[in-house]
């Protein structure tokens, strides 16, 4: 006989402690971080470079790579996504 799980999500977890929205706020910025540092790489481009090409400070583009850092704004991040031929999309679900 099988054993069902018993308790609640991991997601249930969170929002029960409340940090739900603010969890899953910091994993999307890591991944998008991620993307965007990957995604200069695969062109060749420094910080200096993508820096000048979205019009911004290397400070700026230094906040928008940091994983640990939350605060970018949208345009930020579509002028990094626009400088390395990507698009963003969101979606309210």
């Amino acid at each position: 006989m099988k054993k069902k799980n018993i308790g609640s999500t991991f997601d249930s977890w969170l929002r029960e402690e409340g940090v739900y929205e603010e969890v899953s706020a910091n994993a999307i910025k890591r991944v998008v971080a991620r993307q965007i540092a990957s995604a200069m790489d695969q062109k060749g481009l420094t910080k200096a470079e993508m820096a000048r090409r979205m019009n911004t400070s290397r400070a700026s583009l230094d906040r928008l790579l940091d994983p640990e850092n939350s605060s970018i704004t949208l345009t930020t991040l579509h002028k990094a996504a626009s400088v390395v031929g990507r698009e963003i999309r969101l979606e309210l679900v």
